[in-house]
């Protein structure tokens, strides 16, 4: 058998070591939130929802001011204008500028998704995380409560509500979130059932942790990706319902402006004058985009499944 020739000495270089760099770590470290932060920020279409998001918050502030024409103002010479240099989304039946009640509406719009989508997450998550918990007698009786809410059929009880109370923004929210934040309990409860036999809430218990303590300080914040989620679902689906409420007649009264109240007025004169109704239905359509796409971005951010 043919020997290979050895190597001489020479040929190899010995390489140092370095007990500083040996132990450096080269990656930097990153919190949790640091890291669905950059994850985030890679799903363009993520972000390009909170572009469009941002934008449609921004005109709805600053919207009504771009122009010298009041939402609320009748100015029937002008009525059923279309879009122009003079009125930018056109004019309505009693000659009111499309524009100016667009952006106005964004603003009552916004509020009532951001209003019934919190009011949702504080019942939501309090009542589920307690059920979840406590867990026997206590979780049967909650759910069956919240089962009971839930088969009450939702549109009777808007309009029982708006014959006692009347149209305007508080029954129209409280119209919403009776029902409203079921889903979000049945989410945290199911979270919470998880988390409550991981060790270190077991530790809690043993060294004598109070159920507040251990419900805010340990599993709530450990569910915070699925509420989170849940929540920017939520919006959108509360500004859909304001538009459905509207369209039926029982939105925000005259002469306030709502995407609903722009839509449902807009719908007759559709042959005629489409801008009516094309504006507060664009936007409307762009915003539930936008929270979908957010939502949709959350979710594989904060899934632990997806990160490398």
């Amino acid at each position: 058998m043919q020997q290979l020739p050895k190597i001489p000495k020479e040929m190899f270089e010995t390489a140092g070591i370095d007990r500083a760099q040996a132990e450096k770590i080269e990656k930097p470290s990153l919190s949790f939130w640091q890291d669905v932060f950059i994850r985030f920020r890679k799903n363009k279409l993520a972000m390009f929802g909170v572009v469009l998001m941002v934008l449609l918050v921004f005109m709805a502030i600053f919207g009504p001011l771009m122009v010298k024409y009041d939402y609320a103002t009748n100015d029937l010479l002008n009525a059923n204008q279309a879009p122009s240099s003079e009125h930018w989304f056109g004019t309505d039946e009693l000659g009111r500028d499309v524009f100016a009640r667009t952006w106005e509406g964004a603003r009552i719009s916004l509020f009532i998704g951001l209003a019934a989508a919190l009011i949702d997450l504080f019942i939501g998550v309090v009542w589920g995380s307690i059920s979840g918990y406590r867990g026997g007698r206590t979780d049967e009786t909650m759910m069956r409560v919240a089962d009971i809410l839930y088969g009450v059929p939702y549109l009777l009880l808007v309009i029982i509500l708006m014959v006692m109370l009347g149209q305007g923004l508080g029954t129209m929210i409280l119209a919403m979130t009776i029902t409203g934040w079921i889903n979000m309990a049945r989410i945290v409860r199911g979270q919470v059932l998880q988390l409550k036999n991981q060790e270190y809430v077991m530790a809690s218990q043993t060294l004598g942790a109070t159920t507040k303590r251990i419900l805010f300080k340990h599993l709530i914040p450990n569910a915070t990706g699925p509420i989170l989620v849940t929540m920017t679902l939520t919006i959108p689906s509360a500004i859909f319902t304001e538009a459905f409420l509207s369209y039926l007649g029982l939105g925000v009264p005259a002469p306030l402006a709502s995407w609903g109240t722009m839509a449902s007025e807009g719908l007759p004169a559709l042959e005629y004058y489409p801008w009516r109704l094309f504006f507060p239905g664009l936007f409307i359509c762009l915003t539930i985009l936008a929270f979908n796409v957010i939502g949709d971005g959350l979710r594989d951010a904060l899934d632990p499944k997806l990160r490398k």
